[in-house]
């Protein structure tokens, strides 16, 4: 049985920081931070970080705030140098720490704090993954091909690629439902259940002869995804635990990964 994998190159993420919550409101609202003296120089194209932060007074001042902690979060870097997509400045985001007590969050965040986690460590081979991206972006594009509705006759009043009309006298608006023009694509997306195949360190075992068209070769950790994912090459990309279950699985078994060049194509 053959079919279209996905290769996504997943270098380790740097947790940079812990930042805590408390429930205020109704709502959250941030009770402090701690930040790692372990941080890389890309971090500064970013964001302008403490030279030198006491984490021991910090993590002390939090422990003894720790009925009002709701949520301890992390804050993890991408590090893109590592890849091949020609950039320097990281991506910045949140991960909450779920799971147990609020004290054993505490504790799992202080362990890992400075410290890289890599995809091994927290997705397995034959699991099953959302992926989590932006879509190709179309820019302007008329009703035709943004809704797919068809063209009009040829001898058609004003245009062809439209549609007849636009709506009723009453009610007196333009409803949502009429297929207008507009921004087609580059639009959060969220691909649900897509099974992990195969993980691995060496880029080699995956890129394709003269690597991959419009990306290059694989170089660090990479995970090959059964199916498409949204979005083009060098795109962010993000992997969750399943929001609709967590089916559990074995990957099949892969006789032959084709590693042909599609650049003479």
């Amino acid at each position: 049985m053959t079919f279209p994998v996905t290769v996504v190159e997943t270098p380790p993420l740097k947790v940079t920081a812990l930042r805590f919550y408390e429930k205020l409101n109704g709502g959250l609202q941030t009770l402090g931070e701690v930040w790692s003296n372990d941080q890389t120089k890309d971090l500064q194209r970013r964001i302008r970080t403490p030279e030198r932060f006491d984490e021991v007074k910090a993590l002390e001042k939090i422990e003894s705030l720790t009925t009002k902690l709701a949520e301890v979060r992390v804050v993890v870097a991408s590090q893109p140098r590592a890849t091949t997509i020609g950039r320097k400045i990281p991506d910045l985001f949140e991960v909450k720490i779920d799971g147990g007590s609020v004290q054993d969050r505490l504790e799992f965040g202080k362990k890992i704090l400075g410290k890289e986690v890599k995809v091994s460590e927290v997705f397995t081979e034959g699991g099953e993954v959302d992926v989590i991206a932006i879509t190709k972006g179309k820019g302007i594009q008329g009703p035709v091909k943004r809704w797919g509705i068809k063209k009009l006759k040829h001898k058609s009043r004003k245009t062809v690629r439209g549609v007849g009309s636009i709506g009723p006298w009453h009610p007196h608006y333009v409803m949502y439902s009429v297929p207008r023009a507009g921004q087609m694509g580059f639009a959060q997306r969220t691909e649900h259940n897509k099974q992990i195949l195969k993980m691995g360190n060496n880029g080699a075992d995956v890129t394709p002869k003269g690597g991959f068209l419009r990306y290059g070769p694989v170089r660090t950790e990479y995970t090959v995804i059964r199916g498409t994912i949204p979005g083009p090459a060098r795109r962010l990309v993000a992997l969750r635990y399943p929001a609709r279950g967590t089916p559990s699985g074995e990957p099949p078994r892969l006789e032959q990964l084709n590693l042909a060049s599609k650049q003479g194509a």
